[in-house]
């Protein structure tokens, strides 16, 4: 078994935070564990890349183009961005709530449309694409990964034991942090439902 996942996102939206949670969680399981990381200016809402590979036998953590079995995209440009990782037997789990960036915002950049986003990525995987950011403001705002961790596990996308993401919520984050972010995974679940 290997299991090759994508997470695309902008600085401070919890993406690296989220990509431990997982490993924690698949290491729980007895699997090995690569992630690595490409950022960007995060301060500056600069592109943030996990990739996060589990298996019998995993060796390096970089994620061949193609190869993704899930993405994660806490943010719908950066799925955009890299949906070279995607293929028809892929799923991307996508937040439609757009960050612009600073050249977007002076109209130096053109953000698309996430009709046009959508569009795209629906020639190349499955594509499920909804606010989940209005979901997590409702518990708090920094759950946005947590709550889409929940739903992909809904939907039966990730192979792991919820017992086993739970503990890598638990292992991962400061026990202030725990309830808020339990409660997220739970109402991720029942918006996969």
């Amino acid at each position: 078994m290997e299991f090759n996942l994508i997470i695309a996102g902008v600085g401070g939206q919890g993406g690296l935070t989220l990509s431990r949670i997982i490993g924690n969680a698949a290491m729980k399981e007895g699997y090995n564990v690569r992630i690595g990381e490409t950022l960007g200016m995060s301060q500056r809402y600069g592109s943030v890349l996990s990739y996060l590979r589990f298996g019998e036998e995993v060796y390096s953590p970089l994620i061949e183009e193609g190869e993704a079995d899930l993405m994660l995209a806490l943010e719908p440009a950066e799925a955009l961005r890299n949906a070279r990782f995607l293929s028809d037997k892929s799923h991307a789990i996508v937040n439609a709530y757009p960050i612009h960036t600073a050249t977007t915002l002076v109209g130096k950049e053109r953000y698309p449309s996430l009709e046009e986003i959508r569009g795209a990525l629906s020639r190349i995987c499955t594509v499920e694409m909804r606010n989940f950011q209005k979901e997590a403001d409702k518990i708090n705002p920094r759950t946005l990964g947590v709550l889409m961790l929940g739903f992909a596990y809904g939907k039966g996308l990730i192979p792991l034991n919820k017992e086993s993401l739970l503990s890598g919520i638990q292992e991962t984050l400061k026990p202030k942090l725990w309830e808020i972010n339990i409660k997220a995974f739970e109402r991720g679940m029942e918006l996969a439902k």
